[in-house]
């Protein structure tokens, strides 16, 4: 059975060598990169099942590695930044990352993090109770995973189909942030509600007429969202 595979980048040594020690005693398969042309090349030729990421790097940022990381893989990406601010994080949400670590940061986190990661992938994508959801000029078919908005197909990430089948499955019926989070991210993220925010405006962004005034995902402030059938 293949080993779950990790690439780890960052441009510092004794970081890459500290988590390739301790995720390899927890039966990981590690691949290293010192920074962001490298990781790019690692990913396609390793193919690697998730990525952590540092931001700050010499020759390619974090952030201009996961943009075009994006152009050709939705592998999973765990950013990490010695700058924890807010904007820094939905910057890189916005980008299409999983999940983003400030530094210093617990090692034991990190696991935890990458084993919810690991137990989303493992675990059943979408549920099998409806098969396909026409909403005005949205067409979500579930069986084929397409989703055609005004008749031209729109790609979706990994997270963004999943968010979308459980507001779907349950239309007409308000989600909470909990509810939310804990199906898709897992109970550690029952609590970040700014990572479900992200990820409902990047949702948005690509099934709406206008995402400023969204008529198929609305807001039930400081509760949740309801996804109008």
């Amino acid at each position: 059975m293949k080993r779950f595979s990790i690439l780890l980048v960052d441009d510092e040594e004794l970081i890459l060598n500290f988590l390739k020690t301790k995720l390899k005693l927890l039966d990981y398969e590690i691949i290293l990169a010192g920074d962001g042309i490298e990781a790019l090349e690692q990913i396609q030729e390793q193919g690697p099942d998730l990525v952590v990421l540092d931001v700050i790097m010499p020759k390619m940022d974090g952030f201009q590695t996961l943009k075009e990381l994006r152009n050709f893989s939705s592998v999973p990406v765990i950013m990490l930044s010695a700058r924890g601010d807010d904007s820094d994080r939905i910057k890189g949400l916005g980008l299409g990352a999983d999940d983003y670590l400030a530094k210093p940061f617990n090692p034991d986190e990190l696991v935890a993090r990458i084993e919810s990661i690991r137990r989303r992938i493992n675990s059943p994508k979408l549920k099998k109770t409806i098969n396909e959801v026409i909403v005005d000029d949205i067409n979500i078919n579930f069986d084929e995973r397409r989703l055609t908005v005004h008749d031209k197909v729109v790609k979706l990430t990994r997270i963004e189909w999943l968010l979308l089948n459980e507001l779907a499955e349950n239309g007409g019926h308000l989600m909470t942030y909990y509810d939310l989070l804990v199906r898709i991210w897992g109970p550690e993220y029952r609590n970040d509600v700014q990572i479900l925010r992200t990820w409902i405006s990047r949702l948005r962004q690509k099934i709406e007429n206008n995402p400023a005034d969204p008529k198929a995902i609305t807001t039930v402030p400081k509760t949740g969202y309801i996804f109008n059938k």
